[in-house]
Parts: structure tokens; sequence; C-alpha cells
């Protein structure tokens, strides 16, 4: 089966689509929605430079949905049907157990008449972030919710130990709530690790939010 999967790049959308390529499926893009006038996408704050880094170490095309809240269902639901005419049969989401974000990305889904699968659904959130670990994803925190976590955790590298730390402060293990995001920059589905550095801490009323950047330009550097 061809399709595409929405991806934040964090580890949750990462997991999805490697479990759908070891079943054989076909990607034939990421689609991730984006902020044009903050130059970052939505909910994980990462600058284009870096998304199509992602996208060459994955080998699957990337299609930026420009989009605006007061837009944002219905560019989504343009990108799929786009998907659709190029023989995609479904769209990949990376959500656990949420209901309410479950039954908004089947509507879009099914407004273009396409599936919606979830790969993760109703899995325990803890083994999802062991399968993350034990797969080889390399994925380190980049936004926190300081009423949880504090600022010590950011830019760590997810890894068993810190994922404990993370349960025992009262946060979420997996994040699922948003007390943290990640950005995963290598893994089993990457034909190369993903040249990055953290740039400056953002405050964002009980969120810190650690940017990204592409350091991909440099190694061309004489």
């Amino acid at each position: 089966m061809k399709f595409v999967t929405s991806y934040s790049g964090g580890k949750e959308s990462a997991l999805a689509l490697y479990r759908m390529i070891k079943q054989g499926h076909e990607p034939i893009a990421l689609i991730t929605t984006y902020n044009d006038s903050a130059e970052r996408s939505h909910f994980h704050g990462l600058p284009e430079a870096v998304l199509k880094d992602v996208s060459d170490a994955l080998g699957i095309p990337l299609w930026l949905i420009k989009t605006k809240d007061e837009n944002y269902a219905k560019d989504f639901e343009a990108a799929l049907l786009k998907a659709k005419e190029q023989g995609a049969q479904a769209c990949v989401f990376g959500d656990i157990d949420i209901e309410g974000h479950r039954a908004w990305c089947t509507e879009r889904c099914d407004k273009v008449g396409i599936s919606a699968a979830f790969p993760l659904w109703g899995e325990s959130r803890k083994d999802v972030v062991k399968e993350v670990i034990d797969s080889g994803f390399v994925a380190n925190i980049t936004t926190i919710d300081t009423k949880y976590l504090s600022q010590d955790f950011l830019g760590q590298q997810l890894t068993a130990s810190l994922a404990t730390c993370i349960a025992n402060s009262g946060a979420d293990i997996c994040g699922e709530n948003g007390e943290y995001h990640t950005f995963v920059s290598d893994g089993p589905i990457f034909t190369y690790p993903i040249e990055f550095a953290f740039g400056q801490c953002v405050s964002n009323n009980n969120y810190l939010m650690l940017s990204v950047e592409s350091l991909s330009k440099s190694l061309f550097k004489i």
C-alpha cells in the first residue's frame, strides 16, 4: 500500500513510519504543517532546512503544508487529496490514545476518501518509548512543559534512564499530554544521521523550546 505520513519530526511519527515500512508499505511523502510567519513547523517548531534534511536522510519527499490556523483543516485536506491523486491509499499518524486527535485525523481523511492509519493506537505509552529507544532512534528533547520538567531536560537524548526520570517527575513518559517534544535525527530508517545544532531557547508561557538548526550547509564549506 502507498501512503503519506503526517510527520512532525518527533519520536511517535518516526516510529509509526518505521512500522509501516517494515510491514512492506511504500511511503510517497512526509506531510508537515508549517507556520510561515514563525518560519517553523507547527507543534515541533522545526525550520524548513531541518525538515528538508530529514526528508533527504529518509529518502522520502517532503510536502510542507504552509498554513494558518483558520485554514489548517482545509489545507491539510488539500495535501491529502494531492496524495490520493498520486496513489496514496492512507495517511499514517503517530497518535497513541487521545480520541480527539484520532477523530480529527480520521475526519480529514474521510473527506478526501483515503484511510487514516494509526500504527501505535491503543498501545502502552511506556512500551512506545521503549520501542523508540530499543529500535535505535536518536531523539533529543526540544520542548518541555516547565510545570512537569526542568530546563535540564532540554537537549538531552531520550534514553531508558532519562525516560524513567521523566516518569518520576510526574510527567507522562511519552509526553503525550504535551509535557515534552522530541526531534529525531537518526534511526533505522535514516540513511545517515542528520547534522544539526541547538540554537536559542525561547519561552512561551510555561513552555521552553530549544531551536534546532541545520548544519548541512557547513558540510560543504571550504
